[in-house]
């Protein structure tokens, strides 16, 4: 078994080693926990380095969402309480539909979620490289490692979770890694992934629980795996436990605890709702219904995917860029093989974790399997409260 201040330890000098820079920087902080928890061992090192002596010791924070969204309040809380001089950017739906040529063009993929969490970052990258920032820290890679998307609560057992993260992890490069690389290096800004340090990776793939204890507290070995239903975890529950310091608190708790949202959901619900309308603007059913003879390969199925992919033709028309791009029935970002684990997801396969139906505190529509007073159906301050006892009792 590797403890779990080890894992502190080891997330501790991944962020550690990535402030070693000779250019002004900050860190990408939405609210989350990912993000939150690079802010928050930066500060506390950030002092000790050798950037503070050069940039000064005070770390500079960087949000982006539309006014009143839920990340733009929750990473205020969290820049407060750490210290952090902070930055946040407001962009409308219709500054992001503007920006959404020229966002394919420098991402070069048509993915739906990319193209949606994309267009923000880019936004927000054009103002931190105005403010002279070069570098920026950024929480890609937890939610693939340690199974921090909703839709994992549904997997069956936890060979299933364990081998969804080795593909999520095998597919960075072509989703979140490429949607924060390129959206920030379109202006000349480095983004740098502590969670994707190689030394970490292969402790966190390797984190296990010794053989579980007599029912009725049936703990599975991988320790990752988070089945409300079965173990009471929340998603992320190995960082939040690993961080979870009374002594030296690094956040606070409902802060540590925060459900996890897709970056494009937590910009502002609003945003995805706009992207959806302005693509019915502009693609008509009968297109769609013959999309499969415009596009054979990998041919969308909604309207929103057929408009990102005419512009993405318009800038790469060859097939060698057009496969590049993968293709397949998602759920919150899952694998096709996730789809399966829950029948409604079927119904609307959509990379938003709103369609993580029964799990996301707003999702689409409740599904009609949850049982009323369930962890699952229940408020995201009864469930964190329920989450805790179980830990309490078994940790």
């Amino acid at each position: 078994m590797i403890p779990l201040f080890y894992a502190r330890l080891l997330r501790s000098w991944a962020v550690l080693k990535r402030l070693t820079t000779d250019v002004p920087f900050g860190v990408l902080l939405s609210g989350g926990l990912d993000s939150s928890l690079v802010a928050a061992v930066a500060c506390r090192y950030l002092a000790k380095s050798e950037a503070a002596r050069q940039w000064g010791s005070q770390l500079h924070t960087f949000c982006v969402g539309l006014e009143g969204s839920p990340d733009l309040k929750a990473a205020r809380e969290v820049a407060d309480y750490l210290g952090t001089h902070h930055h946040k950017f407001h962009f409308t739906v219709h500054e992001g539909i503007d920006a959404l040529e020229e966002v394919i063009y420098h991402i070069e993929t048509y993915d739906v979620t990319t193209v949606r969490a994309s267009t923000p970052m880019f936004l927000m990258s054009r103002k931190i490289k105005s403010l002279g920032v070069k570098m920026v820290l950024s929480g890609e890679g937890s939610d693939e490692i340690f199974g921090g998307y909703l839709y994992f609560h549904k997997a069956p057992n936890k060979e299933e979770f364990h081998q969804e993260t080795c593909q999520n992890i095998k597919a960075l490069h072509l989703c979140d890694c490429l949607r924060a690389n390129k959206s920030t290096s379109a202006w000349g800004v480095e983004a740098r992934v502590p969670f994707l340090d190689k030394e970490f990776i292969k402790t966190a793939m390797d984190i296990k629980l010794p053989p579980p204890p007599p029912p009725p507290l049936q703990f599975y070995t991988q320790f990752k795996y988070c089945n409300k239903a079965d173990l009471g975890r929340i998603e992320n529950w190995v960082l939040c436990k690993a961080f979870d310091d009374d002594q030296k608190p690094y956040l606070l708790k409902h802060n540590l605890h925060r459900q996890k949202g897709r970056f494009s959901d937590g910009v502002g619900y609003s945003w995805i709702d706009g992207l959806k309308d302005h693509a019915n603007k502009q693609v008509t059913d009968s297109m769609l219904m013959n999309a499969s003879f415009v596009y054979p390969e990998n041919t969308p199925t909604t309207k929103e995917g057929y408009y990102y992919r005419t512009i993405f033709e318009k800038y790469f028309p060859k097939n060698a860029a057009r496969s590049t791009v993968p293709g397949g029935p998602s759920v919150a970002c899952s694998t096709a093989k996730a789809v399966e684990w829950d029948a409604e997801w079927s119904k609307n396969p959509d990379p938003s974790g709103r369609a993580s139906l029964g799990v996301h505190a707003a999702a689409y529509e409740e599904s009609k399997n949850v049982k009323t007073g369930s962890l699952v159906s229940d408020s995201p301050q009864k469930l964190v409260k329920g989450v805790a006892e179980k830990v309490a009792a078994v940790v």
